[in-house]
């Protein structure tokens, strides 16, 4: 992490907060996530940060993004926005040593101007030459004619011993009956192309992202659990919105790896949903933003046209002012989503060896075996 920009922060009181609200978010995020290893697991993350852009946001909000995401060896974001201002700052706060890799902008009113990005720490995680969006086969079309309203992408990655395909989406979202039954067919079809493609390639999948699931029992989980895909219960267990009772956001797993090699041990791993809330744009701090939230806009009576009317603005105060800083002003700040993660073993070189080695035993017996038969 770059923190020297800080230093050329023009708004004094951004500056003094923001370098006090670092100190307390960096306290949690020592407290809540896992520390980095050199080889030995893996931090996977996926995070929607509603509409990444620049241009709506604080630059101490970029810090902040900066400051959590700096946490995982590799994230999957979401809602990148086509200019990728946003994220390229953030990137220039992460470091050198930091990559990322993302989609082209999906148009159409569905796609919203929006990109996907894998964003990941060169020292931890290697990318594998391989990346493309998931485009379906004529046979696989949703209702017969229509690929996914934001096109998932895929993409090769290695870190330790685990080389896998990662597949980040954001699925359609939408409340009427036929964009809810869209939304299931989504995740349907994502999971079976992608599984069939798991087992053809006996290679291992892991699709993460923002599902749109509201609830882990309903028919939009069953849909991708039906199909290949596993997800721990240590996952399932964290919901994803502001108000931690959605689980919108999900990690799930198709594997083809050794029994001996399990990436995953819920009695020793740890995953979560990492509330930023606690330290930064909490509830009760929109008293420090009433100066820099925007005014509201209503409509009164124009004094010099009677009987017309005219726009003006006016601040919020009190409880209103609470309101949109809760609902609205920090979600385009950071998100109306946490961060989902997952700690996952990546060094398998014991059960490597162990392996070779009851190879080795086997030979063995087989010679004496075929040797005692003579």
């Amino acid at each position: 992490m770059l923190y020297t920009g800080i230093r050329r922060m023009y708004d004094a009181a951004e500056k003094k907060r923001t370098v006090e609200k670092l100190i307390t978010l960096r306290k949690q995020l020592d407290k809540e996530i896992p520390q980095k290893t050199a080889c030995n697991s893996l931090l996977l993350a996926t995070w929607n940060i509603r509409q990444f852009d620049k241009s709506t946001r604080k630059t101490e909000s970029l810090y902040y993004i900066a400051e959590i995401i700096s946490r995982f060896d590799l994230i999957a974001i979401q809602e990148v926005k086509d200019q990728k201002q946003g994220l390229e700052k953030v990137m220039s706060i992460l470091g050198k040593n930091w990559s990322y890799i993302s989609t082209d902008v999906t148009e159409g009113g569905p796609g919203n101007g929006e990109c996907i990005a894998f964003v990941y720490d060169t020292n931890k995680v290697s990318f594998k030459n391989m990346a493309g969006e998931i485009v379906l086969p004529q046979e696989l079309l949703i209702d017969d004619h229509l690929q996914f309203a934001r096109t998932p992408f895929c993409v090769s990655f290695q870190s330790g011993w685990f080389k896998f395909n990662l597949a980040t989406v954001h699925i359609l979202y939408g409340k009427e009956k036929e964009q809810l039954e869209r939304r299931r067919k989504e995740i349907e079809t994502l999971a079976q192309f992608l599984n069939v493609r798991a087992k053809n390639e006996e290679f291992n999948y892991v699709v993460l992202g923002d599902f749109n699931i509201p609830d882990v029992g309903d028919r939009y989980m069953r849909a991708l659990e039906d199909n290949g895909f596993h997800i721990p219960d240590a996952i399932k267990k964290h919901p994803t919105d502001l108000g931690e009772t959605k689980h919108y956001d999900q990690i799930a797993f198709n594997l083809h790896l050794n029994d001996t090699m399990q990436i995953f041990d819920e009695k020793e791993q740890r995953s979560g949903a990492f509330n930023f809330t606690k330290s930064v744009y909490g509830v009760n701090d929109y008293e420090e933003y009433l100066n820099v939230m925007p005014d509201k806009k209503v409509t009164v009576p124009n004094p010099d046209k009677p009987g017309k009317n005219m726009t003006v603005k006016e601040k919020r105060t009190g409880e209103e002012a609470k309101s949109y800083f809760k609902s609205y002003y920090r979600t385009f700040q950071m998100s109306d989503h946490l961060p989902l993660w997952v700690e996952l073993k990546v060094d398998f070189s014991a059960q490597y060896l162990e392996d070779l080695k009851n190879e080795e035993k086997n030979k063995d017996k087989a010679k004496s075996k075929k040797a005692g038969s003579k």
